[in-house]
């Protein structure tokens, strides 16, 4: 599914949409990959992701790796794996253990972990055809 946004609003409405279908579907713990460069609307997509479950103040987890939100219907784990360079580093943040959490856990920069991604992990593709635009595509693992 591939769909274009025009603002950061836009952004976060499809964020809710996919945490809702989800939600609605029985998914109770999900690992959605977000790609794309700096600056292209990955918190933003995880800010309105959450605000299906009623979580607010979602910021980016740059410079803290992953944050935690456990205030809403279900938690809502952001990793940041910018400066992840290896297996040790994963291990080192509990990466393993957040994965057998019930929960959504939404990767940034989630190309640097590739080899350890779950089997189940929903791809979130986020690319800026130019300023004022957001090509959004959503693909499972096996369309990748």
């Amino acid at each position: 599914m591939t769909v274009f946004t025009k603002s950061a609003e836009q952004t976060e409405k499809l964020g809710r949409a996919l945490c809702s279908f989800l939600y609605e579907k029985g998914e109770r713990r999900a690992f959605i990959a977000l790609r794309g460069e700096m600056g292209v609307g990955k918190t933003a997509f995880t800010r309105g992701f959450a605000s299906a479950l009623d979580i607010s103040g979602v910021r980016s987890p740059t410079y803290t790796v992953v944050n935690e939100y456990r205030r809403g219907s279900l938690p809502v784990f952001h990793f940041d794996m910018y400066r992840i360079e290896d297996e040790d580093d994963l291990f080192s943040i509990g990466f393993y253990d957040y994965l057998k959490k019930d929960g959504y856990a939404l990767c940034e920069w989630s190309e640097n972990i590739e080899n350890a991604l779950p089997h189940n992990t929903v791809y979130v593709i986020i690319e800026a055809p130019n300023e004022n635009e957001r090509k959004i595509t959503v693909l499972s693992k096996e369309e990748m």
